[in-house]
């Protein structure tokens, strides 16, 4: 069983039961103690489940999941944004994807004179009420632990604009180069965010490599550029040099 594969089996059995221990995850899937604890770590980081002691348990409505993911790879996030505001120049539209990587973009662009476009509702409640910067709120579902919306009508409004500049979030890069992300409904609304732009610039931190999730939003052909604290190890910074994605280290 692969590493996601693993992982979602992981979630699946905590969302349907609940709490689970160790020992009941190893019982259930066959699985290793070891390689249950290091799945339960990189599961928390990804802000799937709740890591426990002796085992864990699902997310539910008291969790902040955005606030929680914001504060992990704080200084690596930060870094990454103040450089991928720089990407964006006066007078240019730019499409800013969900993410508390991309959320902390937003105050890179206040009082500058650009046109925002977006679906996550961190960058909106920054930028609100800057009246230098031209905002552009996408409809959708909302997902309220994310902050963001998606959906057909999501979809649907990107269709109708065009950004200069896209800066994506994404849950992980695989040594391929793909982009991937754990939840299936995002690959659409994703993959008309590269469509309705012109640059697109992936946002990732050290942690994202490889990441978490099985749904592919794109390959490395898709993006143009990528801003990381660390450079990826030699088989995926290979298949990046392959694509023509040229890299930025912060």
């Amino acid at each position: 069983m692969h590493a996601d594969e693993r992982r979602d089996a992981i979630v699946e059995v905590v969302r349907a039961q609940g709490p689970a221990t160790v020992a009941e995850l190893v019982s259930r899937l066959g699985l290793s103690e070891a390689t249950i604890r290091r799945d339960l770590v990189k599961l928390d980081d990804a802000g799937l489940l709740r890591r426990v002691h002796g085992g864990a348990r699902p997310l539910d409505v008291r969790d902040d999941v955005y606030a929680d993911l914001a504060e992990r790879q704080a200084g690596p996030k930060e870094a990454i944004a103040a450089a991928a505001a720089a990407q964006v120049a006066d007078g240019q539209a730019v499409l800013l994807d969900i993410g508390t990587t991309v959320g902390r973009v937003a105050k890179y662009l206040r009082g500058r004179q650009v046109t925002v476009i977006t679906r996550n509702l961190a960058v909106f409640a920054e930028l609100a009420e800057d009246p230098t910067v031209e905002l552009i709120l996408l409809g959708g579902a909302v997902r309220p632990a994310h902050r963001s919306l998606v959906g057909y009508l999501t979809e649907e409004a990107l269709r109708q604009l065009h950004a200069d500049v896209l800066l994506l979030g994404t849950s992980g890069v695989r040594r391929s180069g793909h982009c991937v992300d754990t939840v299936s409904d995002e690959v659409g609304v994703k993959r008309a965010m590269i469509a309705a732009a012109d640059r697109v610039v992936l946002l990732a931190d050290a942690s994202k490599f490889p990441g978490s999730g099985t749904a592919t939003i794109c390959d490395a052909t898709s993006y143009h550029h990528l801003i990381s604290d660390e450079a990826p190890e030699p088989e995926t910074r290979a298949a990046l040099d392959r694509a023509g994605v040229s890299l930025q280290l912060v």
